[in-house]
């Protein structure tokens, strides 16, 4: 038999061949003498290639002399440019390549690179800088700011108060608090056959820059820059395996963590007291590292879905102990540390019918410190007590388990609820057994038309193994204080959610959330907290080309405590108060100078103060703390040409914070040489012009 063949009888016969192939109606015995293959022509299957996309560059100039003004603006520089791109590449075969990149050259640039074929394998190398900037206005008398040595000048004249100091003014240098990270990553994964894949990664990161420290001499102290010169490198690798309904992986990653400076020496300011030396040393972080494997699978019949992890890891540092200054022998060079990690958890979903789902699951986590215990001689405020002290091998172990079931009542209309149970084991601690039981429901609507709303109640109670004072831990505390993590406590909380569209252009959302936490048992410590947030979001299109948006979200806790001064009953109450407020708005305007122009303003306004008050006899007030910011940003973007594109961006902040604890003078108070004032109080400008180009 001959016939002819058409693109439909081919894709048939693709399917089949194998059960037609035995009676002789195979591909190999078609006629296809006749067939013009060059006439077959999808045109809707055609995979277009080459290169797609757009790249950009600009350049901004920052008009702000108080370096925080970087977090917002993305650069410290007073000149600033950046690389913006988003490339691909299609190449026949399935080949395909990518590039992404944002703000490439300022402090939260990232780059990712892909490159591979499509179903088989992918190379992937990736770049990021994130930054963060406390002030550059903080003051010291030392030198050496840095490197691990700090040295005070050679002339320096100690006195028993930091307002003596005769040098101290004359001496002062400013430096630059702030963290820099760069992250560069290397990945590769393969797709072998629809099996199996495997996958590795590779990432360093290296932190530098400076943060605050102390350094102290029995009841005397110096503000100190301690130097940040880390360097973290971290591997995930993997197999994964699949079938029709099941998966599984076996997964490792391994972080090596590595400090510069295993140490900070510092001269001291002060005259030597009991026997002080004149000049000490700080440990800093050691090196350390971290292994972890974990194998998890899942299991899915349509309708039960199984699925469940299990990791095992360890932890360990074994970085030479510091010494300088301490006059006793140490029991080891090296502590050491060792800590094993165990994990597993097991998670099912069951769909008992359409309108029926049941959820279950179990979390164990147990961390094992397997530190040798060693003796050490113990160093209080102003002498040798020659008091022996262990070092605590704590160890935790957590447990968690959830059921839930949800209830479809009818169409746009569902019943949700659940038990909870958290059960926190800790060794050497005040209470070593903490359970926490929590029951929840929703209900959710979202029937009618235009409106879809949910409300959700919880109740949660806290008890627990006797509370007792430990001599590992608190030897010294009032024996009628609770510490609030590990405390009675009863929790309730509601939450609701209702979201309008009372036409296609508006939507209206607006949620709200009470929580109360009342600490049944306790004395002394943490007594009650109110938590109360509520939330509004609008959005507008005005018209075609016009469109609004604006939002509002608030949040109020107010915390209760008791305190006593003489180790005994309450003497004093403390009331404390912490607001925040954030207000946005913004609005966009396309289509203006026939179809080229866009112009947009969004601006933000947030607001967060705290109030603390102590009553005992008389009420005393220990002042606000705010912190309150307003940014804008307007920009217009016009589409000179069908590939070109320019873009102007003018943003502004103004931030003005008033915390006691960074409003000090160098000398404010009398045994601590400080760092000065650095609150913040300024308005920084920003100004960025940006070209894009369509490839």
């Amino acid at each position: 038999m001959k016939f002819k063949l058409n693109l439909i009888t081919l894709a048939l016969l693709a399917n089949t061949g194998f059960a037609v192939a035995a009676d002789g109606y195979g591909i190999n015995n078609a006629n296809t003498d006749k067939v013009k293959f060059s006439a077959w022509s999808c045109k809707g299957c055609v995979v277009e290639t080459g290169t797609s996309g757009t790249v950009g560059v600009g350049v901004g100039y920052n008009s702000e002399d108080d370096i925080r003004s970087a977090n917002a603006f993305g650069s410290s520089n007073e000149v600033a440019g950046k690389l913006d791109a988003d490339l691909s590449f299609k190449g026949e075969k399935g080949y395909r390549a990518s590039i992404e990149a944002y703000q490439l050259g300022m402090d939260g640039g990232r780059l990712d690179v892909n490159a591979g074929k499509q179903g088989q394998y992918n190379v992937n190398v990736n770049y990021r800088q994130i930054a963060t900037y406390d002030t550059n206005s903080a003051l010291t008398p030392y030198s050496g700011v840095g490197s691990d040595h700090l040295t005070l000048p050679d002339n320096w004249i100690t006195a028993g108060s930091s307002s003596q100091m005769p040098l101290l003014m004359d001496s002062l240098n400013s430096l630059e608090l702030s963290l820099k990270r760069e992250r560069t990553g290397l990945g590769f994964e393969y797709q072998g056959e629809s099996l199996w894949s495997t996958y590795v990664n590779y990432m360093r990161e290296e932190k530098t820059g400076l943060k605050q420290t102390s350094g102290s001499f029995f009841n005397q102290s110096m503000m100190l820059a301690e130097p940040v010169d880390y360097t973290t490198d971290t591997i995930e690798a993997g197999v994964k395996l699949k079938g029709d309904r099941w998966f599984t992986a076996l997964n490792y990653n391994g972080s090596i963590f590595k400090n510069e400076y295993n140490q900070l020496n510092f001269d001291s300011a002060f005259n030597p007291t009991f026997g002080a030396q004149t000049s000490g040393a700080i440990a800093l972080d050691p090196d350390n590292q971290s292994h972890t494997v974990t194998l998890m699978g899942q299991y899915n019949d349509s309708t039960n879905v199984l699925s469940g992890r299990i990791l095992a890891g360890q932890m360990s540092q074994d970085q030479a102990l510091v010494t300088s200054g301490y006059g006793y022998q140490v029991p080891t060079e090296a502590v050491d540390a060792k800590v094993d990690l165990l994990g597993m958890n097991l998670k099912v979903v069951s769909k008992v019918s359409n309108s029926v789902r049941l959820t279950g699951s179990y979390d164990y986590h147990d961390r094992d410190n397997n530190t040798q215990i060693e003796e050490w001689t113990q160093i209080s405020i102003n002498n040798v007590n020659g008091k022996v002290a262990y070092n605590t091998p704590y160890d935790n172990r957590s447990q968690r388990f959830k059921v839930a079931a949800d209830y479809r009542i009818t169409h746009g209309m569902k019943l949700d609820g659940g038990y909870d149970f958290k059960r926190d084991q800790r060794d050497y601690q005040d209470r070593e057994t903490t359970d926490e039981n929590t029951v929840w429901a929703r209900f959710r609507v979202n029937s009618f038309d235009m409106w879809d709303m949910w409300v959700k109640g919880s109740y949660a109670n806290r008890d627990g193994s006797q509370y007792q004072a430990s001599e590992w831990t608190s030897s010294e505390t009032n024996s009628l204080l609770r510490k609030y993590n590990l405390a009675d406590r009863d929790r309730t909380q509601v939450e609701a959610r209702v979201t309008h569209t009372p036409m296609e252009s508006l939507t209206i959302d607006f949620g709200a959330r009470y929580a109360l936490d009342d600490y049944t048992d306790t004395v002394i410590g943490l007594t009650e907290s109110k938590d109360t947030s509520y939330d509004a979001n609008l959005s507008y299109m005005i018209t075609a080309d016009l469109l609004a948006t604006a939002f509002y979200n608030h949040q109020t806790i107010e915390s209760e405590q008791a305190g006593s001064s003489n180790y005994s009953t309450p003497t004093w109450q403390g009331f404390i108060e912490d607001k925040v407020d954030v207000i946005g708005a913004g609005v966009s305007y396309n289509n203006l100078l026939e179809n080229k122009l866009r112009l947009g303003l969004d601006y933000t306004y947030s607001d967060s103060d705290s109030n603390t008050q102590v009553r005992q006899g008389i009420t005393g007030d220990y002042g606000d703390y705010f912190a309150k910011v307003h940014n804008i940003n307007l920009y217009a973007q016009y589409q000179a040409t069908d590939k070109m594109a320019l873009r102007f961006d003018y943003k502004v902040e103004n931030y003005k914070d008033n915390d006691a604890a960074n409003d000090i003078a160098v000398d404010g108070i009398w045994n601590v040489v400080g760092f000065g004032s650095n609150s913040h109080d300024y308005t920084a400008q920003m100004i960025m012009l940006s070209l894009s180009y369509k490839l």
